[in-house]
């Protein structure tokens, strides 16, 4: 006899078609806003930063509002200062690099065949400095959009500072209590990862701002202040950003003579791996331990999902995981991969 037919009815409850709701619109939400929440992140890393400095003005009778205004207007007095103090210098030096790199790009266009001007995308000269001089305005703008980013992310920064620890407790409120301890350490390893990460890297910065000023200067290059200052901002990227920074380098040393450009290339490389295996350990401590591989993978997915912020952010990510997986993870984990994890770190760190 033939089987009786039989009906599976699938059961969805509200609860899970509400949850999916949001999850959609907390995604569309991402989307509108990103460019707002990367600000906030880079905002909180800076606030984390220099809360320590906050809390030693408290401790001399500031209130939490004072300190943090004082400790504003010291940044702002650094680079300010810094900018008054290098502007004429840095403008010169500025306008001799693009009259260079302009009369470079006409020699190097020129010397092109016509299969390569092709290949690139253009007839002649003229379309070809026209894409150029669209690049160039691009630049520009992304500048702009940069300072103005950089003062909405100054401001927000300040109020971290003065509101941080009762946003903080409000937020940890919306925790189950029985996860509030664990939540606890883990933003406690968080802050000592991003200090260790914020502060490590204008060490750095500061380290490659000296040595390509100096190493400029005494090879005679020209726009030795300019490239140094380059070096320092680029330095912020992890890994490759010094390296993009040696290009203009190498290019202004070809200006005096080829063997200056071997010897800035052999500088530039000579820095970069001091700073990966004697400065960086130094200056990060034991609380950053992230491979060369690791950093590179970072910085790439983070390029890929939110472009140079999120570069920069997902390292102190990327750093804080070990934390997250002896807190939330290690009941989920093999027990030989969280000693193999501990084993491999131990041997990393000395």
């Amino acid at each position: 006899m033939p089987s009786p037919q039989r009906r599976v009815a699938v059961v969805v409850p509200w609860q899970t078609i509400l949850k999916i709701f949001a999850a959609l619109i907390v995604v569309w939400l991402w989307f509108q806003l990103v460019d707002v929440v990367l600000v906030l992140i880079v905002a909180v890393l800076l606030a984390v930063t220099l809360d320590p400095v906050v809390a030693w003005f408290e401790r001399r009778g500031l209130p939490r509002w004072g300190a943090a205004l004082s400790v504003g207007l010291i940044v702002v007095g650094l680079v300010g200062g810094f900018l008054w103090a290098t502007w004429a210098s840095l403008s010169s030096q500025a306008s001799y690099a693009t009259e260079h790199f302009g009369k470079f790009e006409g020699e190097t266009l020129s010397k092109l065949p016509q299969w390569a001007r092709t290949a690139i995308g253009g007839e002649d000269m003229d379309q070809l400095r026209s894409r150029v001089g669209e690049f160039a305005l691009a630049v520009a703008r992304s500048v702009g959009s940069a300072i103005i980013v950089t003062l909405l992310g100054f401001i927000l920064t300040i109020y971290l500072l003065i509101e941080g620890d009762q946003t903080r407790d409000w937020l940890v409120a919306f925790v189950p209590a029985e996860h509030r301890p664990r939540l606890e350490g883990t933003l406690v390893e968080c802050e000592r990862v991003i200090f260790a990460y914020v502060a490590g890297n204008v060490i750095t910065s500061i380290f490659a701002t000296v040595v390509v000023g100096v190493s400029m200067a005494l090879l005679k290059v020209p726009a030795a202040l300019l490239l140094a200052v380059i070096a320092g901002v680029c330095d912020f990227v992890p890994v490759l950003g010094f390296i993009a920074s040696s290009v203009p380098a190498i290019l202004l040393g070809l200006t005096v003579s080829t063997n200056t450009a071997l010897i800035v290339a052999g500088i530039f490389v000579a820095y970069h791996t001091a700073e990966n295996y004697l400065i960086g350990p130094w200056a990060y401590g034991d609380r950053l331990r992230l491979s060369n591989i690791a950093v590179v993978l970072s910085f790439v997915v983070g390029a890929a999902v939110a472009g140079v912020i999120g570069a920069l952010i997902a390292l102190p990510v990327a750093a804080v995981y070990p934390a997250v997986e002896r807190i939330w993870l290690r009941e989920k984990l093999p027990e030989e991969t969280v000693v193999e994890h501990k084993r491999i770190e131990r041997r990393r760190a000395g």
